[in-house]
Formats: structure tokens, C-alpha cells, sequence
């Protein structure tokens, strides 16, 4: 309860507005000085007709600043620009001098990121000046055409389609939920040894519904207006922060809990979780660091995406950590197969691995392998093929550990062994 109110709190310290297709604001002229341009938003637009309107609300000032909007296609090398560089090197630039507009953006061969940047008359000027500008408000719209050609879809080149994924993931839910609800039901009210093992895989399961819920509901309202929910996007990050943090801890209590009491263990009575210092402490220090940067990143990268590309240091570290925790998690469960005769037993842990890999290292493959794929498509690749990961591996530990052909049948072969329980009492019978 602690980790989930610190997440929060700091996730509520972080909340500001996705960097939506309808962006409104102030034109300052003076972060526009001070930056050699004052960076507006980025839009990746796809094919012929893109559009991108604005709206002012003070046009004579506009006009007397000389204020345009510069466009560029990448930001390669643009620190080393000078002001006067900057703006001779805009692919295209639109003056504004009327309350409204409409610039329709040169056709796309592919989809390409378009950097949109406001300057004035003041950006590259060298004297101060004593006077005191007041800044523009605006509404900025960038729309990319829809099947018919049309300008209306707000969605970038990189989120086309993560809205009917987000539906159809909503459907899947619905549709098990409604066949497997009872049975689960049915067996987290028996209680018995894995009965908190459930609990948290249902907690999390859920969590990763709500997550795809919300983003849900903040992309279909994005679709009519372009700005969307952003709270709905901050709380399905949210909820999927959490679920990341409850199954690492979940499974490195299961993994390190065994290993560590195994050879303390009486031969008689069955392993159950041990939670010795040892064990917390390193269950414990992998959820703090993972929060910390889960956390981390989101200060990082306001976007409204719960799987980030990794550009960042916290990102990177973040991988690195998946990483080490999945080849942790190989060498304890080598040791545990390579002792183990039985070959039920080797099965049971064996499927175990299947699950513990696949939710810790789909994350990290789907990055690396990402960089092969074009920048439009890196964002749905990772997403979609995280969440599909994920959701298969909390499916193969519930079929798992509910099997009644596998787990049932290894734990009433003998009282030696009663693998990966987290039962604190005596062990109970179903």
C-alpha cells in the first residue's frame, strides 16, 4: 500500500496534458528568444491533404510581431543551428496574420514527423529590449486524412490503429471474464496454498484491464477532438505501473523465497514462502528500484503511453533491469529443474520460467527489435505486442497453477515438496 501511494502521489506531481493534435497555449515571444524558437508540438503525418489550422486570439499583435510558425521535418543537428539558421531551414513556414487558417501540409511518400516551432520578430534579435511583449494565445489543430482522403483524423501516423487494438483487447476481456469468472471465483473462495498467488494474478489481471479500459476511453474521445481524457491516460498508466510492480514482486517473493529456505527446510513438511530478511530484502529492493524508475521515466516522457520507446536513461535502466531480474530469476529455476527428478515437477517449473520470461523480457526484445521497424510504426509495435505478451503470461501461471492435471497432481505426490507456495500456515487440501 505504501509503493501504490508513493506511484501516485508522485504520478499526480507529474500529471499535465498529453501532447495532443489539438494543442492550445501562448505564443511567448520572450521562451522563443531565449530558446532560438519556442518548440511548439510534433505531428507525424501520413499521405496527401494533411491539414493543420490554427485559430489566434489576438491578431493585430501577431501581425505587429511578425510573428509564423516554422516547420521542420527532423531535428537532426538542430542545436548547432544558429537563430538565422533555424529559420532558413524550415521546410515550411506559415505567417500568421489572420484569426484563423488553414495550411494544408505537401504530400507524404511516407509518414514523416513534422517539428512545428513559433519565432518573431524578436527571436534572433541580438539588442535587449526594454519593452514589454505580451504573448499570443492560439489553438492549434493537425489533422491527417482519413480513408476518404478527408482531413479528420486527429491520430498520428503512429497511433493509427491503437484505438480499435484497445477495443478489441476490451472485447477479449469481456468475453473471459465472462467464461472464467466463476470458476476463479470458486477457487480463490477454497483458499489453500495458492490462494495469495491468485489473488495477485487476478489483481494484476485486472489492473492490465483497467489500464486498456482507460486508454480506451481517452483515444476514443481523442478521435472526435484531438485532446482526448488526459486523467483517463495518467490513470492507465497508472494502474499499469502498478501491475508491473505486484507481479515483479510476486514472482521474485515466489522464486527467492524457495531458494533461499530450500536447504533449511525439513524434509517432511512442504515448501512454503519464506519470508526471512533475506528474502524481503531482495523482493523488496527490485520493487523500489523498478517503482523508482517507472517513476523516473514518467518525468521524462509526459506522453500518455504506458510502454515507452526507451530513449531516456531511466528507460534504458529500466531495461537493463528487466533484463537482470529474467536471468535471475534462470539461474534460480536452473537450479531448482536441475535438482529435480520428477518429471512432473520439471514440467511445473518448467511452465513457470515460460511465464516469469515472457512478462520480464517481452519488454526489452520488443525495444530492441523495434529499431528495424520505421518510426511510425516502433510505438504500435511495442505497445500492442507488450500488452498481447503480458496478458498471455499471467493466462500460462493461472492455467498454471490451476491445473488440475499438473499442480494438483505434483503437489499430492508426496509431503516432500510443495512447489512455489506462499501459504503461511499449515498446507490445506482442496
Amino acid at each position: 500500500m505504501y509503493s501504490f501511494s508513493v506511484i501516485l502521489i508522485a504520478f499526480m506531481h507529474n500529471f499535465c496534458p498529453a501532447v495532443g493534435k489539438t494543442v492550445s497555449g501562448l505564443f511567448r515571444s520572450d521562451t522563443a528568444r531565449e530558446n532560438n524558437g519556442q518548440y511548439i508540438t510534433r505531428f507525424l503525418y501520413h499521405g496527401e491533404n494533411g491539414l493543420m489550422a490554427y485559430r489566434l486570439e489576438n491578431v493585430p499583435l501577431a501581425v505587429q510581431k511578425e510573428a509564423r510558425l516554422l516547420l521542420f521535418h527532423g531535428m537532426e543537428g538542430f542545436d548547432n543551428l544558429s537563430c538565422l539558421e533555424r529559420v532558413s531551414a524550415a521546410r515550411l513556414t506559415i505567417t500568421l496574420s489572420s484569426e484563423e487558417h488553414n495550411e494544408t501540409i505537401p504530400r507524404q511518400v511516407s509518414p514523416q514527423v513534422w517539428h512545428v516551432i513559433y519565432t518573431d520578430r524578436y527571436t534572433c534579435q541580438e539588442e535587449e529590449t526594454d519593452v514589454v511583449i505580451e504573448n499570443v494565445g492560439f489553438q492549434l489543430t493537425m489533422l491527417n486524412p482519413d480513408s476518404a482522403g478527408n482531413p479528420l483524423d486527429h491520430f498520428s501516423a503512429e497511433e493509427a490503429g491503437l484505438h480499435s487494438f484497445y477495443f478489441m483487447m476490451i472485447l477479449a476481456y469481456f468475453v473471459a471474464s465472462c467464461i472464467y469468472v466463476q470458476p476463479l471465483w470458486q477457487a480463490l473462495n477454497k483458499g489453500g496454498p495458492m490462494h495469495t498467488v491468485l489473488k495477485v494474478l487476478s489483481t494484476a489481471l485486472l489492473l492490465q484491464g483497467l489500464s486498456v479500459l482507460f486508454n480506451y476511453i481517452h483515444m476514443a474521445r481523442y478521435a472526435r477532438d484531438g485532446v482526448g481524457t488526459p486523467l483517463m491516460g495518467s490513470i492507465a498508466e497508472l494502474c499499469d505501473m502498478v501491475a508491473q510492480v505486484q507481479m515483479l514482486y510476486m514472482l521474485l517473493s515466489l522464486c527467492m523465497g524457495w531458494t533461499l529456505s530450500r536447504s533449511r527446510k525439513s524434509q517432511i513438511k512442504p515448501l512454503q514462502w519464506d519470508s526471512s530478511p533475506a528474502s524481503t530484502a531482495l523482493a523488496l529492493g527490485g520493487v523500489v528500484t523498478q517503482g523508482a524508475l517507472l517513476i523516473w521515466e514518467q518525468f521524462e516522457d509526459t506522453e500518455h503511453h504506458s510502454y515507452h520507446a526507451h530513449r531516456s536513461l531511466a528507460g534504458l535502466l529500466l531495461m537493463a533491469l528487466r533484463v537482470a531480474i529474467a536471468l535471475l530469476l534462470a539461474s534460480v529455476l536452473y537450479q531448482i529443474i536441475s535438482a529435480e527428478r520428477s518429471t512432473l515437477k520439471r514440467d511445473f517449473y518448467l511452465s513457470f520460467a515460460k511465464g516469469c520470461f515472457l512478462w520480464f523480457l517481452c519488454h526489452p526484445v520488443l525495444v530492441f527489435l523495434s529499431v528495424i521497424f520505421n518510426e511510425h510504426q516502433k510505438e504500435k509495435i511495442i505497445t500492442i505486442g507488450v500488452i498481447l505478451c503480458q496478458s498471455i503470461s499471467v493466462v500460462v501461471l493461472y492455467r498454471l497453477f490451476l491445473s488440475r492435471s499438473l499442480y494438483w497432481e505434483v503437489s499430492s505426490l508426496s509431503s516432500v515438496t510443495l512447489p512455489l507456495t506462499m501459504s503461511r500456515g499449515p498446507r490445506s487440501r482442496y
